[in-house]
């Protein structure tokens, strides 16, 4: 084990932390043994003033940072206290201290309930679905964005392909109504034509999902891109000149150079993407819900909001919401794990 001194001076003050390591030599200092006690406080102590000074030095960051923390408190940790009606039987009367405690028993109602399974499939179906198609898209056009040439061609594509991201969802939705409308949407005009039947899109449960991800992949995956550009500008230009020097071919170069080199962005997005598989947007869902396609389009935040809105089974929708998120907080801390373990690679 290693053992912690204290250099200290004639008078027998410490001046600075070190190890058994150091071997007292003629005309160097005494070396005093200290407790790990002390050398934890030392530690602290030395923190503490590192923090200060650093305070002191970038006061002006630090106050840009303040509101950014302020929102977190006031509209993430604060609102933490209301969890707990998930564990009691909330009386709107009595407010949330004076509610009495049932224990699990809003989350064995949920367990058991005749929708458990079908939420969690179409939750989880729906989030497996955009992690396996929208994940990838937005690196593969980084990618073919990084090799155009043209500086008109490429500000073209990135117009065309952030311009989606900026729609509105009940626009975005609307949309969707229009051109998959079985009589006079221009996908279905354009079935016919080709001598197929009309598709209902929108009232088949069979198709719901495939609908949902793809009109998401394509309002999202230029503006996903960008950080992926941003990740390439990154890399040395002196390796893609020193492999065109080896004769690597273009698709060699992206194969060894541009995608090593972004490997990391792409791990953590892959990890916080994963961390939210279950956590399926309520907006869109539920415009592009209706009675036709409930089986395959309620999830369980559209489940939480008829629970907690329209019945007004607070305690019952809470217990549900907290369950979703803790199932994702779990997603998110193994998938950390496995990255690091496997490439070095993590959020913490």
């Amino acid at each position: 084990m290693k053992a912690f001194y204290f250099i200290v001076n004639g008078n027998g003050a410490p001046l600075h932390q070190t190890s058994n390591s150091a071997q007292g030599k003629e005309g160097e200092p005494i070396l005093s043994h200290a407790s790990p006690q002390a050398a934890r406080a030392a530690a602290i102590k030395a923190s503490r003033s590192r923090f200060a000074a650093s305070v002191r030095k970038h006061w002006d960051l630090y106050l840009l940072l303040l509101p950014v923390i302020a929102y977190f408190i006031v509209f993430h940790y604060i609102p933490m206290y209301g969890v707990q009606i998930a564990f009691k039987e909330f009386v709107a009367s009595k407010g949330i201290g004076g509610s009495p405690w049932v224990g699990f028993q809003h989350f064995e109602r949920f367990f058991n309930s005749y929708y458990f399974w079908r939420l969690i499939g179409n939750t989880l179906g729906i989030g497996l679905y955009e992690l396996a198609v929208g994940f990838p898209i937005p690196i593969l056009l980084a990618l073919a964005i990084n090799e155009v040439r043209s500086n008109v061609f490429r500000k073209t594509v990135q117009t065309v392909t952030y311009a989606p991201h900026f729609l509105s969802t009940v626009v975005m939705v609307g949309m969707l109504i229009l051109f998959l409308s079985p009589r006079t949407g221009i996908v279905n005009v354009a079935i016919r034509a080709l001598g197929g039947e009309p598709i209902p899109f929108l009232t088949e449960p069979a198709w719901f999902k495939t609908v949902y991800v793809l009109s998401g992949v394509w309002q999202q995956m230029g503006f996903s891109s960008i950080i992926y550009l941003a990740a390439l500008t990154g890399i040395d230009p002196h390796l893609h000149e020193a492999a065109k020097v080896d004769g690597a071919s273009r698709l060699a170069r992206i194969r060894h150079i541009n995608l090593p080199g972004i490997m990391p962005t792409v791990v953590i997005l892959l990890i916080l993407n994963v961390g939210s598989v279950l956590a399926v947007g309520f907006e869109k869902v539920f415009l592009m819900q209706n009675s036709l396609n409930m089986e395959s389009s309620d999830v369980i935040s559209t489940y939480v909001y008829r629970s907690g809105i329209l019945e007004a089974q607070y305690s019952f929708s809470s217990a549900v919401g907290l369950f979703n998120s803790l199932v994702n907080f779990v997603l998110l801390v193994a998938v950390n794990r496995i990255a690091r373990k496997v490439g070095e690679t993590s959020l913490w």
